[in-house]
């Protein structure tokens, strides 16, 4: 008997069947487009897009073929020459690195710091690109500005930083307001809380913009009920080391491995690998994509999984599985980008999702 497939599953080919709203929007900080595809999802056109980082530019244009992309630091969309449509954009999207802020990176240490973000790219001071977000919307004047970042943006020192973000939107002349959202609320198969901060124009007269949830949660069993698992095998190929193993088989579903590691050694462990749980949502994806192993099987998620987990679709191309993963877990959820999107054409932008 064929299984169903879930509601969450979806390809880019069936982008070609939404109906358009005339909406443009330019993606910044665009990764392997997972904002992007939100956009689109919700009737969006994405005229334009950029990042700093050559792997994840061609991902970008090989999947979603955007009519301009521009590969260099976003500070350089300040002097470089536009074309006259990005300065008549209905949204600049965003999605700033957030290592500096997010509560698994080192944080305050690395404020103000010239650094790498991932391997092969250029420098920059990554708590400063936030402003350089800013100042691009400045300089396009979009009627509204969607940025979206990690949690740990209200946590500690951190909220100062957003309180000096909030006041520079109030500079340029936009409204911005700030939101607390977890994937899961939004059709997302991933318990995955984000910021977004939407910011709308103050020559425009517009209400509050209003986010509640709009699904129901659904589990990783659910959302993979009809992939098929590996074979023992395929297991056996992925090279599981014995620790993981042991730590596997005596960690309940939904757990991290470093509980049980922590009995066996007797002392604290930060062995924070996690067994899924297959009747809820994903926990949140990182960039490592061996921490996140399977229920049923004792080995990490295929790409085909994370796809499904994280929203993508089933038929994105990657380079390599490695890298695909990276690029899901780096990644804003399309499906959570969709839900802010519709809210936004709906109440800010006039369109009917």
């Amino acid at each position: 008997m064929m299984t169903k497939t879930p509601d969450c599953a979806w390809n880019l080919s069936d982008l070609k069947d939404i109906p358009q709203n005339g909406l443009k929007v330019m993606s910044t900080f665009a990764c392997g487009g997972g904002s992007s595809m939100g956009y689109k999802r919700a009737g969006c056109e994405i005229v334009a897009a950029n990042d700093i980082d050559p792997e994840m530019a061609w991902h970008y244009q090989r999947n979603l073929k955007p009519k301009h992309y521009y590969l260099c630091p976003i500070n350089e969309l300040l002097t470089k020459d536009l074309p006259p449509e990005l300065f008549e954009l209905d949204i600049l999207d965003g999605s700033p690195p957030c290592s500096t802020f997010s509560m698994a990176g080192s944080r305050e240490k690395s404020w103000g710091k010239n650094k790498h973000f991932r391997e092969g790219q250029a420098k920059q001071v990554l708590s400063d690109l936030f402003f350089d977000y800013l100042d691009l919307v400045g300089r396009l004047r979009p009627k509204v500005a969607i940025a979206e970042n990690v949690k740990g943006m209200l946590i500690g020192n951190a909220k100062g930083y957003t309180k000096m973000v909030m006041a520079r939107f109030k500079e340029l002349g936009y409204r911005p307001q700030l939101f607390l959202l977890n994937a899961a609320d939004c059709g997302v198969p991933q318990k995955r809380e984000r910021v977004f901060f939407c910011a709308v124009r103050d020559d425009i007269d517009v209400p509050p913009l209003k986010l509640a949830p709009t699904h129901r949660w659904i589990s990783a069993g659910e959302a993979t009920s009809d992939v098929q698992v590996l074979t023992d095998a395929e297991v056996t190929d992925c090279n599981v080391t014995d620790s993981a193993l042991k730590y596997w088989h005596k960690t309940k579903q939904g757990c991290s491995f470093s509980e049980v590691a922590s009995l066996a050694k007797g002392k604290p462990s930060h062995f924070n690998w996690i067994r899924l749980s297959e009747t809820n949502p994903s926990s949140t994806l990182p960039a490592e994509h061996a921490k996140i192993h399977h229920w049923k099987q004792c080995r990490p998620l295929t790409y085909r999984e994370w796809k499904r987990l994280g929203s993508f679709p089933d038929d994105y191309q990657a380079k390599t599985d490695k890298i695909g993963k990276y690029m899901i877990g780096m990644s804003v959820p399309p499906k959570m980008t969709e839900q802010v999107a519709r809210a936004v054409c709906q109440q800010w932008l006039g369109v009917e999702p």
